[in-house]
């Protein structure tokens, strides 16, 4: 996802001159957790999908291994890079173009924590799942109650925003609360009866009430600045896709929460859950689609321009893969086919991004170009004066 919205958002840095080690620790930036989630999502959406063709399983399991090994590996070299480099780690939070992408460390340990309890299950069985998800959907919430908060407090304080930079990198830090509200629901069965399950369920309206109505204070700042100051910088331009995440993982959170709420809230509530995912559902997932289009369009301008692989590439992922369990819930609820082979046709969709990125991606931290120092700034060369006679 993106970072610096004139630069690869795998080299970010607020500095126009290359930093004083060569650290390949020192430009791991938290938008590398995007790689994380994106990851998780292929995993947790494969197993929301109504149908099942062969192997699908056993690639789902794959995948979430890989997701929890990546989350390990990042939480460890995260903590290294504030450990040797708490300088650079400052300046990411006080950049506004770097600080949002905090969210994004909540929303990767929600995601492998779902896929943990969804597809890890059969793995390393059904208490140890538990444990799991759990643990990290308790983390992954807190975390992003913190960035919920805190970002919007930097960028209000501290960070010096221009007027036209509003920017879908904002949605991060308030679409994480949305996350935990998809993914609260799928841990209620495994709490006491009565009070802790209720508890449970109404935090996760809570989270996503917070979550809906703060997206609805971005998202006409973000139409705005395209509408009056034209297409985004094309390393950013994949960043629109992050207008799908707060959409689709609303029509998910609806979904699972009415499912939830079955046994767990007293009647006429429990009763009322249903008939409002679909009816909040099914408008914003049409609201999705819409915005896929035009999102792709973009993307495909961008293309045509030049735009070349950046960590912006895996805001393809997430977010189509909450259009993928959004479009699942509301089949589930509906039963029409039509929802089926939609969210069928987005898996697919998803599957194509992530294989790219996740490939473009080890391509880059192989050859060493995603974890590089930035380039100096060029110095314009001295005025040379002549002489004339």
């Amino acid at each position: 996802m993106a970072g610096d919205p004139a630069a690869d958002a795998g080299r970010m840095s607020t500095s126009g001159t290359a930093p004083r080690t060569t650290s390949p620790l020192r430009q791991l930036g938290p938008n590398w957790y995007a790689a994380v989630m994106g990851t998780a999502i292929v995993a947790s959406a494969g197993a929301a999908l109504p149908v099942r063709p062969p192997g699908l399983r056993g690639a789902c399991e794959a995948v979430w291994a890989l997701s929890a090994v990546a989350l390990a590996v990042l939480l460890v070299a995260r903590a290294v890079h504030w450990a040797r480099h708490p300088d650079q780690a400052r300046r990411h939070l006080g950049d506004p173009a770097v600080a949002p992408f905090y969210g994004c460390a909540a929303m990767a340990l929600l995601a492998v924590g779902g896929a943990t309890l969804s597809v890890g299950s059969a793995v390393i069985g059904t208490g140890a799942a538990v444990a799991a998800d759990a643990v990290l959907w308790t983390a992954g919430t807190v975390t992003g109650l913190a960035a919920a908060a805190g970002i919007p407090y930097l960028m209000v304080t501290r960070h010096r925003i221009e007027p036209g930079q509003a920017s879908p990198v904002w949605l991060l830090p308030v679409v994480a609360p949305m996350v935990s509200a998809a993914l609260g629901p799928a841990l209620v069965p495994h709490l006491p009866s009565g009070q802790w399950q209720a508890a449970m369920v109404l935090a996760c309206y809570a989270l996503f009430g917070m979550s809906l109505l703060a997206t609805l204070l971005i998202l006409p700042a973000v139409f705005a600045r395209l509408i009056h100051h034209g297409p985004l910088p094309l390393a950013l331009t994949p960043a629109l896709f992050l207008v799908l995440g707060p959409l689709g993982q609303s029509t998910t959170a609806v979904g699972n929460l009415a499912d939830a709420a079955q046994g767990a809230l007293p009647a006429p509530y429990a009763h009322a859950a249903a008939p409002f995912a679909v009816l909040y559902g099914t408008p914003v997932m049409g609201f999705a689609l819409l915005w896929l289009v035009l999102a792709a369009a973009m993307v495909l301008r961008a293309f045509r321009q030049g735009m070349g692989f950046a960590m912006t590439w895996w805001a393809f992922t997430f977010p189509i893969g909450t259009c993928v369990t959004g479009a699942a819930a509301l089949s589930r609820h509906t039963g029409l086919h039509a929802l089926t082979w939609l969210s069928v046709g987005l898996y697919a969709l998803l599957v194509t991004a992530w294989a790219v990125a996740a490939a473009r991606t080890a391509h880059g931290l192989v050859s060493g170009r995603l974890l590089a120092a930035p380039r100096p700034a060029p110095q314009p060369l001295p005025a040379v004066r002549v002489r004339t006679t």
